[in-house]
């Protein structure tokens, strides 16, 4: 994957690995490796908790089900 024109590859992951490290784990101050994977095991609550400026303030789930509905 590496090579000219494929910086755009990763950038859904590296932003999401971003945003949990800015949002969550400089904030908070675990003591040990077992809090701290308990608490990424449980990012699936954040489509539902978070609301994004982006999407007029509602939660990537609120958005997803709007649109199956």
């Amino acid at each position: 994957m590496d090579g000219k024109g494929r910086a755009l590859d990763s950038v859904r992951t590296e932003r999401f690995f971003r945003s949990l490290k800015y949002e969550d784990v400089y904030i908070k101050d675990y003591e040990d490796a077992r809090g701290l994977r308990l608490r990424v095991g449980a990012i699936a609550d954040y489509n539902a908790v978070c609301p994004h400026y982006s999407l007029g303030g509602l939660t990537p789930e609120q958005v997803y089900n709007e649109d199956a509905a």
